[in-house]
Parts: structure tokens; sequence; C-alpha cells
């Protein structure tokens, strides 16, 4: 394969992150990463390459069809690099069930699969597809690949799948799956080539995010991770709820008369570090508010980390390394050291000056545990996942 570029598409529920490589043989290389943002008005287009920025408003309109959308971004592209020597696009999709237990080139029959997966994630599978459909109207002879969220966690055992329900509910598909695997593989790949004596071990990764997650990894696989069945579980984060007794929904369904459309915006629009503060999602507006709310609000979401974690080195029988990952756990100190101090009774002794540095490993030598900082890079898996589909 002669030099190409090969473009990643990540779709959240209300934004793209867009990866743009370089490939020449087997080898990848970055070449810059953009992001359109469906909440703004008018649509914006980003892109950085190095030093230089785009930032361009879209004429388009979202709407259920993307193509106009993309029809344009890819316009704007074209006028920086030769999008006729594109060798495919790589996407993440979030569910991939029990399915696909990896990357897949998109065809009838994948496409298919996927989509009668949308029930399963009904806020974030929809939006790949979207993505997808619309490239194959507008490049129909372009190769797409899908990498899938769940399909790191297939190597977590049926009972830690299983939820105590009726066990006809577990064959029809009523079970733990777990999310943010691209992210765990990307950190499972880091460790293996920057540490590998802990990568052989015992390892609780966090993606701590606008959605945020816990994995226990061990040998490099997942063993558990804190979301399930939905990318609701867990601990709190930005918007979402977080673990919920089920009986506070049964309460509000039949007590109050929440209708379901309301109960679901409610639990992944208006929960987490918003609805626990009433006054922001985003943990740096918190950090900065001297409101008794945004401080309750934090050490909630930090009270339940640290809690999953303990879970976690319980499922796994100890504990040889931690390592944060994504916006709040790369970047965020106040928020780590509250973590790690309800964590000291595992060992960890955190350095502060390292820690406020964000350096790459934050704790003393004193510490039995280590304490790591590896910044995620979702794009880079699925552009490795999609070369090595089209090598096959």
């Amino acid at each position: 394969m002669s030099a190409k570029l090969l473009i990643t598409f990540n779709a959240g529920s209300s934004t793209v992150k867009i990866g743009l490589f370089s490939v020449e043989g087997r080898h990848l290389e970055p070449v810059g990463k953009g992001m359109i943002d469906f909440r703004s008005t008018p649509l914006r287009f980003q892109f950085l390459e190095g030093s230089q920025h785009v930032d361009v408003e879209l004429k388009a309109q979202p709407g259920e069809e993307l193509d106009e959308v993309l029809s344009e971004a890819f316009n704007h592209l074209a006028g920086h690099y030769r999008l006729d020597c594109l060798a495919a696009i790589g996407h993440r999709v979030v569910h991939g069930g029990d399915i696909f237990s990896g990357p897949v080139l998109v065809d009838e029959g994948s496409l298919r699969q996927m989509e009668a997966l949308v029930p399963l994630a009904p806020l974030h599978q929809p939006q790949a597809l979207r993505l997808i459909r619309a490239i194959r109207r507008l490049r129909p002879d372009l190769r797409q690949t899908a990498s899938f969220d769940t399909s790191f966690h297939r190597t977590n055992s049926d009972l830690v799948r299983r939820f105590a329900l009726p066990r006809a509910l577990h064959e029809r598909g009523i079970k733990r799956y777990g999310f943010h695997g691209l992210s765990y593989a990307f950190i499972a790949g880091e460790l293996a080539r920057n540490w590998p004596q802990l990568a052989s071990g015992k390892v609780i990764a966090a993606h701590l995010g606008s959605g945020a997650s816990l994995c226990a990894m061990q040998d490099g696989g997942s063993v558990d991770t804190s979301m399930g069945f939905s990318t609701l579980d867990g601990v709190p984060m930005a918007t979402r709820c977080g673990a919920l007794d089920a009986g506070v929904l049964l309460h509000l369904l039949s007590q109050e008369g929440m209708p379901v459309a309301v109960l679901e915006d409610m639990l992944y629009h208006r929960s987490g570090l918003l609805g626990a503060s009433g006054i922001s999602a985003d943990s740096r507006d918190l950090l900065a508010s001297e409101a008794p709310e945004a401080r309750e609000a934090l050490d909630l979401f930090t009270l339940r980390v640290a809690g999953e974690a303990a879970r976690l080195a319980a499922t796994m029988g100890g504990l040889d390394a931690m390592v944060f990952t994504a916006g709040i756990g790369e970047h965020q100190p106040a928020i780590r050291a509250d973590i790690c101090s309800r964590l000291m009774w595992l060992g960890i002794d955190l350095d502060p000056a390292a820690n406020a540095a964000n350096q790459s490993i934050i704790t003393s030598a004193a510490s039995r545990i280590p304490v790591i900082i590896i910044a995620t890079d979702e794009e880079q898996v699925i552009a490795t996942d999609a070369l090595r589909v089209l090598m096959r």
C-alpha cells in the first residue's frame, strides 16, 4: 500500500471527533485532529494540524441525515489534503454486544447487526450509524471499518457480566457489557510499551472525562469494569447519574408518573455533576466555585470513584498500579489527589509536586502502588484497527 490517508470518526452523543492519519505500508502517522460539535449554532468544524488551526462555520444544518454536514467538512479538508488518496474511514461504534469481538469491515451484514444493537445504546449507537450511512452515500467506493467499545471487555467472565435477575434475561442479552474499551485498549498498549512489569500485573485504569468509568485489567485484558448494561452505570459523570437504586426509577415512574422520555433525559443529561451541584457539568467550573454544592458534587464524584476502585481491586484480589486518563484524569490534580487520599489504605502515597505538574508518575518512591497518568488516544486505536482490517 502506497502512502495514503485514513480518517477516523469518534462519535459521541453530541460531538464527532475526527482523526487524520498518513498510511504507508503498515505504518500510521498522526496528521491532525478535528471535531464537529452538534450542540453549537451554527455548526463549527475545527481542525488542528501542528500549529495550524482551522475553525470554520458550516452552512449545513444538522438533521437526521448527515450527508451535507460531512460533505462540507470533507470540502474543507480537501483544501489541505488529497482526499482522493483516502484508504478508508474507521469508526468508533459504542456497542458490539456479544456479536463483535474485534474490529470489522462495514458491509451490509455487519451494518444490519450494528443497527440491531441500537436499543442497547439509543443515544450513542445511532450517531455512529448515521455517519457510516452518510459516507456510504457520499463515497460508496470507500471502505469503512468499525471498532467497538464493548469488545475490550469480552474477556470478562460470565460471573462478572451477570445481573442477579432471572436467568432468561441474561440469555436475552440483559448483562454487563462495559464501555470506553478503545481507551482502555490504548492504555493497555502504553503500559506494555513503557511499564511492562506493571502491564502483566493487576491494574485499575480510571477513564475520567465527561463520561467516566473504571476498568480492572490483568495481564493487559479486562476482567471487570464499572459500566454495565448501559453508559449510565458506575460512577457519576458530567451529566449522567452513575449507579442508581432501581427502586428510584420504579418510584419516579409509578408514584410520580414521570414519562419515560423525561426520565431518560434526566438520567443522561441532567444528573451527574450537573445534577448534584445544580451549577455545572464541568469539573473546572466546580473547582473554581466557592459554592458548597460544587464541593459536595466533587466529593460525591471522588467518593464513588474511589469506592469503585476498591471494588475492582477486590475482583482482582489485589492491585499493582493505577492509571488516570481522559480529560479529568489527565488534567485535574485536585480531583486525582482526592481520589488517591481515599485510597491511601491500599498503599498509595501521592507526591503532591508530581501530581500538580501532571507528571507521568504522581506517587512517591515510598508508595506501594504506583499511580500513572497516561493520555488516551482512541483515534489511534480506531486507525490501527482499521489498518489491521484492511491488511487482512
